[in-house]
C-alpha cells in the first residue's frame, strides 16, 4: 500500500497504549540456566500489564499456547486483557523483532495505525536461526488486521527512543555498525530515521554498556521520560569499564537541544552497584531498560543496593503511574531485560 510518511509519527512510549506485545520464552539456548525463572518474570509482567491494557502474547505453537494457559491460570492475570496468538518465533526479543508502530497525526487519517517491518538479523547475524522472528510483524499484521510496511533496512526497536515531539535518540555504535546496513551512509540512515519515524532530528550518542551484545542499544543507557526530559545511566566507579563511555554520553547529552531548540533536562540514573553475571559473562544489567505502560512502569531490579534508589528516581519521573520493580537477574542472563522483550502498540 502507498503511505505518505509525513502523515504519521512514532508516539512516545508514555502515550496511551492499545496493547503490549510479548513472545513467551521458549529458547533454552538464550536462557540455558534460567528459562523457567524467566517465565516467572513474564508472569509478573503480564499480571501487571493486564490491569491497564491488553497483552498480545505470541506462542510459538499450539502446545506452547496450552502451557501458557495452564501456567497463567493461577497467576492473577486478567484474562479479559490477554490475547494469546500462535505465531512461530525463534526467541523472545519483541522490542527488536516485533512491529514498530506509527500513528496518524490527524484523527481523520486512515489508516490510523501502521506498522514497520524492518529487517531483523539478530544484531548483525550473531545468532541463528532468526527467520521466524523476522516475519513477526507481517504475520502479526495479517492475523490482527493492521497494515505493515516492509523495508530492506536493518533496524531494531531497542536501538531507538523517541519523545513523540520530533526527536529520536540512538547510538553510533549500533546504527553505524557495518554488521547492520553496510551499504548505507550515516546521512542515509539519519534520513531514513527521520522519514520512517516521523522525527525532525536524530540525537547520536556514542557507545553502550559492557555485556550488551546488541552493539550499544539506546534502551540500556538513555531514555526519554518526557518531551524535554532525558534519563541516562552513569557509573561513578572509575575502575568499571562502563564509567568512561557513560560519562562521555552524559556530557554530550548536556549539549543536545530538542527539535524546537530548547535544552533537555538531564537526570542521572545509577547503574547497579555490582556487576551482574550470567552464563555468557557480564550481563547488560541496567535500570534504564524499564517499560512505560498504561498506569504502570515496569523496572528491572537485580538484588543490588542501588535498586531502591533507581526505583525512587524513576518514580519521580512518572507521577500518576505505579512503578513496579521486578527481579530480572534471570531475564538479563539472556542479555536483555524488560524493555527488550516488550513492544507497545499505540491506542
Amino acid at each position: 500500500m502507498s503511505i505518505n510518511f509525513d502523515d504519521y509519527f512514532m508516539p512516545a512510549e508514555w502515550a496511551a497504549h492499545e496493547a503490549t506485545w510479548l513472545a513467551w520464552p521458549v529458547n533454552a539456548e538464550t536462557w540455558p540456566e534460567d528459562l523457567d525463572a524467566v517465565r516467572d518474570v513474564y508472569t509478573q509482567m503480564i499480571a501487571a500489564l493486564t490491569v491497564g491494557e491488553r497483552v498480545i502474547l505470541l506462542a510459538a505453537d499450539c502446545q506452547v499456547a496450552g502451557q501458557i494457559h495452564q501456567r497463567l491460570s493461577v497467576s492473577g492475570v486478567n484474562f479479559a486483557n490477554l490475547k494469546i496468538v500462535t505465531i512461530p518465533v525463534n526467541d523472545s526479543w519483541m522490542r527488536d523483532a516485533g512491529p514498530i508502530f506509527l500513528k496518524a497525526r490527524a484523527a481523520d487519517r486512515q489508516p490510523q495505525l501502521i506498522a514497520h517491518d524492518f529487517v531483523f538479523n539478530t544484531w548483525g547475524k550473531k545468532y541463528g536461526p532468526w527467520d521466524a522472528d523476522d516475519q513477526i510483524p507481517t504475520r502479526g499484521g495479517s492475523m490482527l488486521g493492521f497494515p505493515v510496511i516492509a523495508h530492506d533496512m536493518v533496524l531494531e526497536g531497542g536501538s531507538i527512543d523517541v519523545n513523540g515531539s520530533g526527536s529520536v535518540l540512538t547510538t553510533k555504535q549500533c546504527l553505524l555498525n557495518p554488521n547492520r546496513n553496510p551499504s548505507l551512509s550515516a546521512a542515509q540512515i539519519e534520513a531514513n530515521l527521520k522519514k520512517f519515524l516521523g522525527v525532525r532530528q536524530v540525537l547520536w550518542l556514542d557507545e553502550g554498556i559492557e555485556g550488551d551484545d546488541t552493539d550499544g542499544h539506546i534502551d540500556d543507557i538513555t531514555r526519554f521520560v518526557a518531551k524535554n526530559k532525558i534519563l541516562t545511566v552513569v557509573e561513578p566507579r572509575k575502575s568499571d569499564t562502563n564509567h568512561e563511555p557513560l560519562q562521555n554520553n552524559l556530557q554530550k547529552l548536556k549539549t543536545f537541544r530538542d527539535a524546537d531548540g530548547q535544552p533537555f533536562e538531564i537526570i542521572e540514573l545509577p547503574m547497579p552497584d555490582r556487576a551482574v553475571s550470567g552464563p555468557f559473562g557480564r550481563s547488560p544489567a541496567s535500570y534504564a531498560n524499564f517499560y512505560i505502560a498504561n498506569g504502570v512502569v515496569l523496572v528491572p531490579v537485580y538484588s543490588a543496593a542501588n535498586d531502591r534508589l533507581a526505583l525512587d528516581i524513576i518514580s519521580g519521573c512518572f507521577p500518576g503511574r505505579k512503578v513496579i520493580g521486578i527481579e530480572c537477574t534471570p531475564l538479563v542472563s539472556g542479555l536483555g531485560s524488560i524493555h527488550c522483550v516488550t513492544q507497545q502498540q499505540p491506542r
